[in-house]
């Protein structure tokens, strides 16, 4: 798990408690996302607000399955039942619930990142600039006006 916040300690605790504190590894805050991302199984993004998931996307570049919450415009990027698992904010027993489904079989979870990885290639600067700079094009009138 990285970063911190408030939940951190009852999070270690309650690792220990289910019997999976050895496998849980508690990492911080660290400057090596992406290098800790191409080594992860899961991401999972419990927000109460979100505005795009770009954190979700990162994960999904890197081949990894996302448990989101599905706020803001987090479903948009996480796929339901394709790319991972979105839950109601606050709903952690089901995050935990679609976890556990995606952990629990290597085919099921290679499917799960091949999709993630697919899902963020839409999103890649080759597919969304082109649609970006048309966009502006029109706001700024340029369409048609040679």
């Amino acid at each position: 798990m990285l970063g911190e916040g408030p939940e951190k300690e009852r999070a270690r605790q309650q690792a220990q408690e289910l019997g999976i504190g050895d496998k849980v590894k508690f990492l911080g805050k660290t400057s090596e996302v992406v290098r800790v991302l191409c080594i992860s199984d899961l991401f999972l993004l419990p927000s109460e607000a979100e505005s795009f998931g770009l954190a979700a996307l990162e994960a999904m570049a890197a081949g990894v399955p996302v448990i989101s919450s599905n706020t803001g415009g987090i479903p948009e990027v996480n796929i339901n039942g394709v790319t991972g698992f979105t839950a109601d904010v606050g709903d952690v027993d089901r995050m935990a619930e679609k976890a556990l489904y995606i952990l629990q079989g290597d085919a099921r979870l290679y499917q799960f990142g091949r999709q993630a990885r697919q899902q963020a290639e839409k999103f890649s600067l080759e597919q969304i600039g082109p649609k970006y700079f048309e966009l502006y094009q029109e706001a700024l009138g340029l369409v048609g006006s040679h």
